[in-house]
């Protein structure tokens, strides 16, 4: 049978099943087509994925979607957990603040389970899961390969990956696995020429980017390794550990500005990102009689940094006061001398991630009739988040305390924890008919704690006699926000003392390293404490298959999945509540004309109660609310065929998600209409209404090898970059796009070479718009699909 027919093996309900046994949606990329379309990073391998889109503004900062379920302005590093759940194996890589975007090499496959799996994968599986699942260690052989590549693309400069795997047999009972990759992205935005001026005009000020401007500097490089030992201890026991260590740094803007012209921008003060992540896991697999039982722990550690050009947000407030002269006029922008300074901002951005999973499940033969996998589960994840707003030169007195040329600070510690138990049975009514049931209780506790916002000038008004009264306050003149809302011994805040004449002298340390004080927190008994939110409840999986023949299998779900609720980073807006999703599916999977031909399907209604809502707020700062309910229905496929040497394959969907409410600027309405941000019938953003791809793989022989041609076409309708209409309007619409691969190779026992072109109409695809700050609409940003791309790839194994 030809590798492309080969039986495709998941493990989608914690057991090793044919996917076409599976009775759920899942498509899974194996380890042959992973090769064949040359896919290394989550770009890449989503775009064969009907139900799944995305978010990102550069790499590694990717949010992700599935069937319709977003609301846009996720992924901040304090905002709303995920509703798509990563796994690596057995452990979940979910992270808040962008998905970890793992370098696909040597990986046995992809699996993509559409539509909640709360029961088998908990809170962050509210609308699917992403699986990447490795090739594990093999005592029976050793085995080895090398892959190259050089390319270069259109409008910008020249890139190439170095990949290589080695699988030793220690043993005839124990087998080490190592892989190392490098990986180097070329650059296509350029940074221009430009120039920016600030009110009073004349005699304001105008800055350049003339020491910043440069072509192609949007170059991103990627290296790292992974490595697992495998030990069977006997017969039945499997230990195995593995250890996952990634880098990526990122130089430069991944986003255009259309107003200055096609991958261009112009950016004032330098960018970049580094996001390095290391994660050590134990699996341990064996059997008590004749149960599996198998368990998975793993700790994660991410770390991130990031420098932003702000400059934006610094030309749109000034444009909003130009009334009154601008932010010269309606600010302190001033250094130590009193000084009227260049306003312009740049954010420098540190994240620090740990997660901690362990999970411990048992599973009954699969060969019975009444079967069961159940288990219990524990993750504890935190982030220590540091945003810092910088005006070089700002003045001691109207910066954040402690931190010369700080306008805005955010210092902040989140904890998120989740326990549960979980269980599921499935039951062979008759030899066609089996039906499952299943439930996963859960508890979460998350909590936050720290400081955000302005400083206060420590000076002493002469005519008050108490520290923190002299003026102006902060560089934005601001009485409330930052250290005046920090706390005192008496559990006043500084703004209260200062009111009602009380000692403003008297403020408790930070209980963040690194900020001047605490003001997102909770007072009890002389000390701070986290703000916390906690929650409970059950969701559930109801499942009915019928298989009325071989290779015919139909299925109905009944299924829900939930998020937890959180606490907002600022401390003056309430938490925000769990949302929860119900899906209602009927589905279909076919194996015709001797499994040379497969066809599978779903129909889904889903209904979202209360659904998580982030947008920018005052001072463009993220806030989190609860908004209406929506309903989303829709219907994905995919289809393969063989036929000879040519292999074809399909997938696309239809998703139709709108409100069934009004979206308001607060989660109950005012009900006059002014406060309506979206009406009911809106269509949710970013997910487009039509998705599909297709390949086609040509192969015969030549000589002692074999030849191919392949080909990728795919296409998605266009979809709005957000929610509420006015800030759609304002940003611009995701534009539809189609795009095309083609690569021409040979194979040879142990070699192949190929060449290849991505993108090859140079397609200006839009992945995400977005733009600085809330109130920046006169630059929306535009992040691109790579523009096209030629190169040459070979390999060998040994």
């Amino acid at each position: 049978m030809p590798p492309d027919r080969d039986e495709i093996v998941v493990t989608a309900q914690k057991r090793d099943e044919n996917i076409q046994s599976v009775p759920i949606s899942i498509q899974a990329i194996g380890t042959r087509k992973l090769d064949q379309l040359n896919i290394s990073n989550f770009n890449e391998f989503t775009q064969l994925l009907p139900s799944v889109a995305f978010q990102t503004s550069q790499p590694g900062v990717t949010t992700v979607y599935m069937r319709g379920v977003a609301s846009g302005g996720d992924g901040n590093h304090s905002g709303s957990l995920p509703s798509v759940g990563s796994y690596l194996d057995e452990q979940p890589v979910t992270t808040i603040g962008g998905t970890l975007d793992v370098h696909i090499y040597d990986i046995a496959r992809i699996e993509s389970l559409a539509g909640p799996q709360g029961t088998l994968y908990g809170a962050s599986s509210q609308a699917g899961t992403i699986r990447i699942i490795t090739n594990k260690p093999d005592a029976s052989a050793f085995d080895g390969r090398v892959d190259a590549e050089v390319n270069t693309v259109a409008h910008g400069g020249q890139g190439g990956k170095l990949e290589g795997m080695i699988n030793a047999p220690l043993s005839n009972w124990a087998a080490l696995r190592v892989v190392g990759f490098y990986q180097r992205d070329a650059g296509y935005i350029d940074n221009v020429p430009g120039t920016r001026s600030f009110l009073p005009q004349p005699g304001g000020i105008t800055v350049d980017n003339d020491e910043f401007v440069e072509d192609n500097y949007n170059d991103t490089e990627t290296w790292g390794g992974r490595a697992a030992l495998k030990v069977d201890l006997d017969e039945t026991w499997t230990v195995t550990p593995t250890v996952l260590y990634q880098e990526m740094r990122g130089h430069g803007s991944y986003a255009f500005d259309p107003q200055v012209g096609d991958l261009e921008v112009q950016r004032f003060y330098p960018e970049s990102r580094r996001d390095r992540f290391i994660q050590g896991a134990l699996t341990i697999e064996g059997k008590i009689g004749n149960w599996d039982v198998t368990y998975a722990g793993a700790y994660l550690d991410r770390k991130t940094y990031s420098s932003s050009d702000y400059t934006d947000y610094s030309e749109a407030y000034d444009n909003l006061y130009a009334s009154v002269g601008g932010l010269a006029g309606y600010f302190y922008y001033l250094d130590n001398a009193g000084n009227t300074i260049d306003p312009r901002q740049r954010v420098i951005g540190t994240d620090h991630f740990k997660k901690t999973s362990q999970e411990l499940r048992v599973a009954s033969p699969a060969e019975d009739p009444f079967r069961i996998v159940a288990g219990m589960f524990y993750q504890r994840q935190s982030n220590l988040i540091h945003q810092d707003y910088q005006i070089p030169n700002l003045g001691a007195d109207v910066s954040v305390n402690g931190s010369p040329g700080t306008l805005w600070l955010t210092q902040q510690h989140r904890v998120d924890k989740d326990y549960a138990m979980f269980g599921e049975a499935s039951l062979d009514l008759t030899p066609q008919l089996t039906f499952t049931a299943g439930g996963r209780a859960y508890i979460y506790d998350n909590s936050l704690i720290g400081f955000f916002g302005f400083g206060r000038n420590p000076g002493v008004d002469p005519a008050d006699g108490r520290p923190y009264t002299a003026s102006p306050f902060n560089a934005a003149g601001s009485s409330r926000t930052g250290v005046a809302g920090c706390y005192l011994t008496d559990g006043r805040t500084l703004r209260d003392a200062y009111l009602d004449g009380g000692d403003t002298s008297a403020l408790l340390p930070a209980m963040v390293e690194g900020g001047p004080c605490t003001n997102l927190a909770t007072y009890v008994d002389g000390k701070l404490i986290p703000k916390k939110t906690s929650g409970q409840g059950v969701t559930y999986r109801f499942n009915l298959t019928w298989k009325p023949s071989d290779g015919l299998m139909f299925y109905a779900v009944a299924s829900s999945g939930f998020r937890p609720g959180g606490i907002n980073r600022r401390g003056d807006v309430g938490p925000y509540s769990a949302d929860v999703l119900y899906n209602y599916e009927l589905g279909w999977k076919t194996t015709l004309a001797d499994g040379r031909l497969r066809f599978n399907g779903a129909i889904y209604q889903q209904s979202w109660k209360d659904f998580q809502f982030s947008f920018l707020g005052p001072n463009s700062f993220t806030i989190i609310q609860n908004g209406p309910d929506a309903r989303i229905r829709g219907v994905e496929m995919d289809a393969n065929a063989t036929l000879g040497g040519l292999n074809l394959t399909v997938a696309g969907s239809y998703t139709d998600a709108k409100t069934r409410e009004d979206l308001c600027a607060t989660q109950i309405c005012i009900g006059d209409g002014s406060d309506v941000l979206a009406p009911e019938g809106t269509r949710l953003p970013i997910t487009p209404r039509f998705k599909i791809s297709g390949t086609a793989r040509y192969s015969v022989p030549l000589g002692s090898g074999r030849g191919y041609i392949q080909g990728l076409v795919a296409h998605q309708s266009s979809a709005s970059s957000d929610i509420r209409i006015a800030k759609a309007a304002a940003l611009g619409r995701l534009e539809s796009y189609t795009t095309g691969n083609l690569a021409l190779g040979f194979e040879l026992a142990k070699f192949n070479f190929e060449l290849f072109a991505q993108n090859i109409w140079d397609e200006r695809g839009q992945i995400s718009r977005f733009q600085q700050c809330g109130a920046c609409d006169q630059r929306p940003l535009i992040v691109p699909i790579m523009p096209r791309t030629i190169g040459l790839r070979a390999g060998t194994r040994f």
